[in-house]
């Protein structure tokens, strides 16, 4: 069984605000984009191995943000995240956005990546080793 790994932090800027004082939403996608690339490090399975080992890599289907709590300039946010589904073709991650200060939670971002065959242009079955790996990692979330 996994756990939540630590995948970045960052802070909030002024140009991260919207005219009502707090970050747009359009901000949050980069930051969990980024925190998404560094998970799959985290479980040691390289985007580099993929492609050299079996020819193919993930490209995000579906990304789910949910808006908890407002972030302002000056605030420190913490990422973790975890696998919570894994498919055939397909893996889930299940990440959350932190106040690196207070802890409390800001927003989550829930998204499913696809594996990709870059020379069809299809989705394609995952390899087991890779498979093994995120299957250990597995979380269930409450």
């Amino acid at each position: 069984m996994g756990e939540f790994q630590e995948l970045l932090r960052g802070v909030i800027h002024p140009w991260h605000h919207d005219h009502f004082g707090h970050m747009n939403v359009r901000h949050y996608a980069p930051f969990f984009d980024d925190a998404a690339y560094h998970l799959w490090t985290v479980l040691d399975i390289s985007y580099k191995d993929m492609m050299e080992t079996h020819g193919i890599h993930c490209v995000t289907a579906q990304a789910t943000t949910n808006f908890i709590r407002e972030l302002e300039a000056g605030d420190l946010i913490r990422i973790d995240g975890a696998v919570t589904r894994v498919g055939t073709k397909s893996v889930s991650f299940h990440l959350r956005m932190f106040n690196a200060d207070t802890g409390l939670l800001h927003a989550t971002y829930d998204m499913v990546e696809v594996f990709f065959d870059p020379e069809h242009r299809r989705s394609t079955f995952m390899p087991p080793e890779i498979r093994a790996e995120l299957e250990d990692a597995l979380v269930e979330l409450d």
